[in-house]
C-alpha cells in the first residue's frame, strides 16, 4: 500500500524568512543571533566565578523567555585540501612543493584518526503578540471591501510594529551577552536558511565540497 510522504514544510511551525525573521505560521517571530564561545579553563578562578555570576545576572534581567541551541558537526577539511594542492600544483618551487604534499598527507592521516568537530551556538530571540485578532479578523473576511493591496499594506506594517519590538529584545540579549565577553551578531535571511538546511540535510555538506574554498 503506497504511502505519500508528506514535505518537511508541513511540520515546520516557519511560514517565512522576511529580513533575517523567522514568521512563525502563528504570526509570532523568531530572530537568531549568533554567539562566539569562551574557553573558561583558561581563565583564572576569579574570572571563571565573575563570568559565570554576570551570565547569572543576564539571565535573571530577562523577562522573556530565550532558547541556547548548539550545533555540533564534524568538520569537513576536503575544502581545505583542494585548496593545497591547487596551490601545489602552482608551486615553482621544489622543496615547498614537496613540504606541501607532506603537509597534506599529514593533515588526511589526522583528520582520518581523530574526529575533529566545529560547534555553533545560537541564542533565539521570540517575539509572539498576545492580542487576541481572531475575531476582528474574521469579521473583516466578511464585510471589509479592501483590496489586496491594502491588505499588504496593512499586514507588512503588522510586521515593522512586532520586528520593533523583536529588535529591542535582540538588543538587550546582545548587550547581556557582551557584558559576559561573548561576542554575538543576529543572523540574516540566507544565514538562517542556511542553518535550517543543515539540520534537516545532515549528510549534504559531507558528500559536496563547498567550491567557494578553493576561490580564496
Amino acid at each position: 500500500m503506497a504511502v505519500n510522504a508528506k514535505p518537511t514544510q508541513e511540520f515546520i511551525p516557519i511560514k517565512e524568512v522576511r529580513d533575517g525573521v523567522l514568521v512563525l505560521k502563528d504570526g509570532g517571530l523568531r530572530a537568531i543571533v549568533l554567539a562566539n564561545s569562551i574557553n573558561l579553563s583558561l581563565k583564572s578562578e576569579d574570572e571563571q566565578k565573575a563570568t559565570i555570576l554576570q551570565f547569572q545576572a543576564f539571565l535573571n534581567t530577562l523577562d522573556f523567555p530565550i532558547q541556547m541551541c548548539v550545533q555540533s558537526r564534524k568538520l569537513d577539511i576536503r575544502p581545505y585540501l583542494l585548496l593545497l594542492e591547487n596551490r601545489m600544483k602552482v608551486q615553482n618551487e621544489p622543496l615547498l612543493k614537496l613540504q606541501t604534499k607532506e603537509y597534506i598527507e599529514f593533515i588526511k592521516n589526522f583528520t582520518e584518526t581523530v574526529s575533529i568537530m566545529t560547534k555553533s551556538f545560537f541564542v533565539v530571540v521570540p517575539y509572539t503578540h498576545n492580542a487576541l485578532k481572531s475575531d476582528s479578523k474574521l469579521l473583516d473576511n466578511f464585510f471589509s471591501k479592501r483590496n489586496k493591496t491594502e491588505m499588504k499594506i496593512e499586514e507588512q506594517m503588522d510586521f515593522e510594529e512586532k520586528r520593533s519590538q523583536l529588535e529591542e529584545r535582540i538588543s538587550v540579549v546582545q548587550q547581556g551577552l557582551n557584558r559576559c565577553g561573548i561576542k554575538s551578531v543576529q543572523l540574516g535571511s540566507e544565514e538562517v536558511i542556511e542553518v535550517f538546511y543543515k539540520v534537516f540535510n545532515p549528510g549534504e555538506s559531507e558528500g559536496k565540497i563547498q567550491l567557494e574554498a578553493t576561490s580564496a
